[in-house]
């Protein structure tokens, strides 16, 4: 099949939605897919991939990494009718999402929706009248969800969620998956080697964005406590976004080393990325607001116990006292979680092992062949009818 993607973040951005694009798009290839991807364009990134159209954008005044596409494709018409897509997926509501769905209803075309993100969770970025900015999210992004032909999301807390929103649409729940095959053969000292860590110190991992939801200032505060029993540990974050100056002002008030025991990585490709997890001892995350959370999955596949706040999304991939401890967001109770595993070296092998069988269960392979099962059934189910009813209403028309 020919599928058109359309996003609102795509590359060089990094986010849970580029990488799920990014990994579903691979194995798709692999199985004899023809995947189209229309994203906005990035200052400074100029890497020209195949069958990937960009659309002129600007960066956005809340986040300066992050662009909004102008919603304007000259020839757009004409590449479509060219293309011919059997399906159009689109990943997010908003602006790219709109260019989707208006084309979808333009050539008739079978309409899938990757619901990634509780949109309701992020009025905080809204200056005033949040409550407002709030209930908003939640119609607005309801009334898109009903008028596509599938909803996916990533995890079965989501799922219930937009059941309570009363969404018409089907929905089917498919994680975004790993690929195991890019966690063979790496080492474990990639962190040791560039940054200046204790060779005796325990590495605690976390890999996100720097923004609010991730719940950071209390990451760092847990840490801090742990530091009082596990003096030998040191907190890794590998990410970037907004927060990174405050942050680093909020450990070193609490008297944590920006060299040797908070360190801030920056953002890093996905083959350092690995490298980073497999250098690591625990992952720690602190989200409050995720709808899977596919950083634990991966850590996980390096054989990493996890820690972290439960949450939406998360408790579908940790599984309490199986891989890892899920607390409430409290800080003695999460800081205390860590203790627990750190000083236990039995109930670190246990989870480590478990660990491993969870992201196994999740791997990319898996869960493609899981999407591509709604792609053949949009195809065959909804798409040949569509046009036939197209039909039979011209007719009932006379036209």
């Amino acid at each position: 099949m020919r599928i058109g993607i359309f996003t609102d973040s795509y590359k060089p951005y990094t986010s849970g939605v580029v990488t799920s694009i990014c990994t579903f798009r691979d194995e798709l290839v692999k199985l004899g897919h023809e995947i189209y991807i229309f994203a906005p364009n990035y200052p400074d990134y100029h890497e020209k991939e195949e069958k990937v159209y960009r659309f002129y954008s600007l960066p956005s005044p809340t986040n300066p990494d992050y662009s909004l596409a102008i919603p304007v494709y000259p020839g757009m018409n004409i590449l479509l009718k060219k293309l011919d897509l059997d399906i159009v997926h689109v990943h997010s509501p908003f602006l790219m999402g709109r260019v989707g769905l208006r084309h979808a209803k333009r050539y008739n075309i079978p309409l899938m929706f990757t619901y990634h993100t509780l949109y309701d969770q992020y009025a905080h970025y809204v200056p005033v009248a949040q409550k407002l900015a709030k209930d908003m999210a939640i119609k607005y992004s309801n009334h898109f969800c009903n008028q596509c032909d599938h909803v996916v999301v990533p995890s079965t807390e989501v799922e219930e969620i937009l059941k309570s929103y009363h969404i018409r649409t089907p929905v089917s729940v498919i994680p975004t998956g790993v690929p195991l095959h890019k966690f063979t053969g790496k080492k474990n000292n990639w962190l040791r080697e560039n940054y200046n860590i204790p060779e005796d110190n325990k590495i605690l991992l976390f890999v996100g964005r720097l923004t609010k939801e991730k719940n950071l200032e209390f990451l760092i505060d847990a840490f801090s406590l742990v530091k009082k029993s596990q003096p030998n540990t040191t907190l890794v974050i590998t990410a970037q976004g907004p927060l990174e100056h405050e942050l680093k002002r909020q450990a070193t008030r609490l008297g944590l080393s920006l060299e040797t025991e908070v360190i801030f990585t920056g953002a890093l490709p996905f083959e350092t990325l690995v490298e980073v997890y497999y250098s690591s001892d625990l992952f720690v995350f602190s989200s409050v607001t995720e709808t899977q959370g596919l950083v634990l999955i991966e850590a996980m596949a390096a054989g990493l116990p996890v820690v972290a706040v439960s949450a939406y999304g998360v408790q579908d991939m940790v599984d309490s006292g199986v891989n890892g401890i899920l607390t409430n967001c409290d800080l003695e109770e999460f800081s205390a979680a860590i203790i627990k595993i750190l000083s236990n070296p039995d109930l670190y092998k246990k989870y480590q092992a478990n660990a491993i069988i969870k992201a196994d269960s999740l791997s990319a392979v898996n869960t493609t062949l899981r999407l591509n099962e709604v792609y053949e059934d949009l195809y065959n189910q909804q798409y040949r009818p569509r046009r036939n009813r197209m039909i039979d209403f011209g007719s009932w028309f006379g036209s």
